[in-house]
């Protein structure tokens, strides 16, 4: 809603203070048992249901998600981590913003606690299915348990390098994240210090074991649920951190069986790019029209309002689209694309910035079936950047209906996993067992979304040096084919890369343009005060200090 966009800002988040917050927190030892969930036959399926079902549209943080319009859900924490780093700009200050420049993230405040709510809610309805299933659980009950252990890891992994400050590589014994168990009591959590990298990824694996073998023989639905082809993902992922690259591209290999690569089509398609699965996506979540976060506060909490943009003017809501908050692609990373990779086209040409508003539109129709919009979105919203720079990649759904109407538009679908990342995955670890090996998988990855690609290209070296270049090669593809999907900054941290926001012609936000040669310290966030005030082992990262200015002189690429 337009009359709320400006709240952060004009409370200077004083009131997003952690004083009342924590009382929703429930202890997090606390699990529900078999015992207590025999009340109706359908329990133990209600619990495997609540392990995704929570996963979008509902408010996730404090169940109302009209109160902070970026909390709804886990592509929530896709932006949030991305824009610590470069490659995603919120263009005017917002919601997002403070991620973007590292501010309001002591432990004093709601944006520490945020994630620490989130994730270890999740975490716990995992808990409760694994608690419920017991220690010789029927055979009735396996696709369920698969299913919370495939959860449960994927969460541990992502919060594993949220918290970090050092990578897996880097230093194994690093302090990660605090661990809850299906067995551990409120009593145990108050002293409950942080797991090393590797000991929690020792869970992980743990956990990704125990759901390949209890989910083996599960046949899902839909892609809204971890069948055996994301477990193997899972372990792609989990190895490709710990840098155990035969592992990695065992899995990733694995993981890939029965899917296709998405054809330039689909990738650059104005009806349902990226809104609706097709046969590379291999995970997913879903917003639903009668989610609070799309019935709510005009749809506004919800990913599409940030994220889609071509929502017309009828219904005069997004932030995205109509109030002037679009989220774009950094304008290096997209002038390092060629023009003859079909990924360029789902980002408008800054180029476009300098043409008249007829020509600009007309210029647009190449891009959307909807110009006009995508003109008022850069230009006469609140923004009046121009149009150059915006993403479009992910699309409304409901064709014109959807684009009309948000609470149509913006009941999309969200990739949380897609067989390109497996692929991509799959090449980094072979290349960095056997480099000429590697090279020819990426190139035949990357020749199908640029018949010229050439290796070589794209292997600039910024911030950690030591970094191969055919690493960086890696690098390069993922920024760019998984941009928005929430791997940029986890990628930063994984390759110990600093970040580039000061260059000649950057379109990144004045007195936030920094330039890092090392991994910035704000990209790994503090555990919220309250958590340390009942966890009496706990031993929190530093407070992020974001650099004061700018950076000078420009980076000269």
């Amino acid at each position: 809603m337009k009359n709320i966009k400006y709240i952060i800002s004009a409370l200077g988040c004083s009131a997003l203070l952690l004083t009342s917050c924590m009382k929703e927190f429930q202890p997090q030892g606390s699990v529900v048992t078999g015992q207590q969930a025999t009340g109706t036959s359908s329990a133990f399926q209600d619990f495997i249901n609540a392990l995704t079902t929570p996963l979008s549209g509902l408010g996730s943080y404090r169940g109302d998600p009209t109160s902070y319009p970026y909390d709804f859900g886990i592509s929530s924490f896709f932006l949030t981590r991305d824009l610590f780093g470069q490659d995603i700009i919120p263009v005017n200050e917002g919601w997002f913003s403070t991620w973007y420049e590292a501010a309001y993230q002591g432990p004093n405040y709601a944006y520490s606690q945020m994630p620490l709510s989130c994730y270890y809610s999740w975490i716990k309805s995992c808990n409760d299915v694994i608690g419920m299933a017991g220690e010789d659980p029927d055979v009735s009950l396996y696709d369920g348990l698969g299913q919370a252990y495939a959860m449960r890891a994927l969460f541990y992994m992502d919060i594993a390098q949220m918290y970090a400050p050092q990578t897996y590589r880097a230093n194994p014994d690093a302090p990660s994240c605090t661990y809850i168990s299906e067995k551990t009591t409120a009593e145990e959590s108050t002293h409950n210090p942080r797991k090393t990298n590797r000991e929690i990824f020792e869970l992980i694996i743990e956990d990704l074991d125990n759901a390949e073998q209890y989910i083996a023989g599960y046949k899902r639905s839909d892609i809204t649920t971890p069948d055996i082809s994301v477990v193997y993902g899972l372990k792609a992922r989990a190895y490709l951190i710990m840098g155990d690259w035969a592992n990695a591209e065992k899995y990733a290999k694995q993981a890939q069986q029965g899917y296709s690569m998405m054809t330039a089509a689909q990738y650059t398609s104005k009806d349902d790019g990226f809104n609706t699965p097709n046969g590379a996506w291999m995970f997913a979540t879903r917003f639903n029209s009668q989610d609070p976060c799309i019935l709510l506060n005009d749809a506004d909490s919800s990913w599409g309002s940030w994220m889609i943009y071509e929502i017309t003017d009828v219904s005069g809501c997004g932030y995205a689209c109509n109030y002037g908050y679009p989220m774009n692609i950094d304008r290096h990373l997209y002038e390092t694309i060629p023009s003859t990779d079909i990924r360029r086209n789902v980002f408008v040409d800054f180029a476009l910035n300098d043409l008249s508003k007829d020509d600009c539109i007309e210029a647009l129709k190449a891009y959307s079936d909807y110009p006009e919009t995508v003109y008022y979105t850069g230009v006469e919203s609140g923004y009046s950047g121009g149009v150059g720079g915006i993403p479009l990649k992910f699309r409304a759904a409901g064709g014109v209906a959807g684009h009309n109407n948000q609470y149509i538009g913006f009941c999309v679908w969200i990739p949380l996993m897609r067989v390109e990342e497996m692929m991509l995955i799959e090449a980094e670890a072979a290349g960095m067992q056997n480099e000429g090996r590697g090279i020819q998988l990426l190139t035949a990855f990357a020749q199908q979304r640029d018949p010229s690609y050439v290796y070589g290209t794209h292997n600039e070296a910024y911030g950690n040096s030591s970094t191969p270049a055919f690493q960086n090669e890696c690098w390069w593809q993922r920024r760019v084919e998984l941009w928005g999907e929430g791997f940029a900054t986890f990628d930063i941290k994984r390759l110990e890369k600093g970040i580039i926001r000061n260059y000649e012609n950057t379109n990144h936000v004045d007195m936030y343009r920094w330039n890092t040669t090392t991994t910035p310290q704000w990209m790994t966030i503090v555990y919220c005060q309250t958590e340390s005030n009942y966890n009496f082992d706990l031993v929190n990262n530093p407070t992020p200090i974001a650099p004061d200015g700018n950076t000078e002189p420009p980076y000269v690429w």
